[in-house]
């Protein structure tokens, strides 16, 4: 069913959504719908699963990981650790944002096997697997995805343990609706070119999920959600967001606004739960960590990029914000190896 992903190359067989560039000069009068521009699935895998009752599977945690599950036939009980079970039916799409390790399965008290030492049949990166007792039939297509861009780490932290989205009861309910009737339409025919297009739609799926929690839980409207909604300090953000490596000050970013330079800084602290200077080094080390894991750019040329006259501040504000040096850091995504999974797996036809 679902394998933990591989980093992929920008060639790898061409369904994989590639991060926009993080200097990608896209910009908006809405600060929050800038910040979601940015958002892309990569490092995507996904997998048809065609089950039958008594099933279950066990879906072990990989943190850096964002889990999908979309029910295109039947139904199946959800158990994620740290939530309570939840029946997900025909047409509703559940996300885990946290990669924590959950259940799937048919019932309550059913046996569910590590899905990592179940049989897989693959097509390049994508899997199918069949499973379970011959009763009463599921389908599910689901997948493993990361969201990397600098944006996505305010956003993730913020997520609940889960979002169950129900198509029926919901605002989105048109658009969600016909686009997973197309994944159900492509999952049971399997015509060519079918694993792409359901990579495709399975990644709208995720990102239009996302913005659907944002427009309507009360959760989205505080923190650095909250704050980029707000008239003065949201665009405060997205000057920032747009022009990194420029000699930003508390000073320059008032001014910009109109604003004393003592109520914009108290005001973005209050919002953002931290002072602007703060805010924008964080910024810039999260983007220079994509660029140089993502676009292969040399420290030296993205120190130049984020601002930095010194090779040496540059590296030394780098590692004070992520923890490794940005030479260890570029080194680390280039050599670093999935988590083991069972040899089926990972031998692709």
């Amino acid at each position: 069913m679902l394998v933990r992903p591989d980093p992929l190359d920008a060639g790898d067989i061409g369904i994989q959504t590639r991060l926009v560039s993080v200097t990608d000069q896209f910009h908006s009068e809405d600060p929050l719908g800038e910040a979601l521009h940015f958002l892309r699935v990569t490092g995507s895998f996904y997998c048809r699963s065609e089950l039958t009752a008594p099933w279950g599977l066990t879906v072990p945690p990989w943190e850096d990981c964002l889990w999908f599950h979309i029910v295109t036939a039947g139904r199946c009980r959800l158990h994620v650790d740290g939530a309570e079970p939840r029946w997900i039916q025909q047409g509703d799409l559940a996300l885990v944002p946290h990669g924590r390790g959950h259940v799937l399965g048919s019932g309550p008290d059913v046996i569910a096997p590590d899905v990592t030492g179940l049989e897989h049949e693959f097509q390049n990166r994508y899997a199918i697997l069949r499973h379970g007792g011959g009763g009463a039939a599921t389908t599910l297509v689901c997948g493993a995805v990361r969201l990397d861009h600098p944006a996505a780490h305010h956003i993730l932290p913020l997520l609940p343990v889960v979002i169950h989205m129900e198509p029926a009861g919901s605002p989105q309910a048109e658009w969600m609706q016909s686009t997973l009737r197309l994944v159900a339409a492509e999952a049971a025919e399997m015509r060519p070119g079918g694993e792409a297009v359901i990579t495709r739609l399975s990644d709208i799926l995720v990102i239009q999920a996302l913005r659907a929690w944002i427009e309507t839980d009360p959760a989205a409207q505080r923190g650095w959600l909250g704050a980029l909604r707000d008239r003065q300090i949201g665009r405060a953000i997205s000057l920032i967001h747009r022009d990194p490596a420029r000699d930003w000050t508390v000073a320059s970013l008032a001014n910009e606004l109109a604003m004393s330079r003592s109520a914009f800084a108290a005001r973005f602290t209050e919002l953002v739960d931290e002072p602007a200077m703060r805010y924008l080094t964080r910024w810039r080390m999260q983007t220079a960590r994509t660029l140089l894991t993502e676009d292969g750019a040399t420290v030296a040329e993205v120190a130049s990029r984020m601002g930095y006259r010194s090779e040496a501040a540059f590296s030394r504000a780098f590692k004070r914000i992520i923890g490794l040096p940005p030479g260890a850091s570029s080194r680390a995504t280039a050599t670093t190896a999935p988590a083991p999974v069972a040899p089926a797996l990972v031998s692709g036809p």
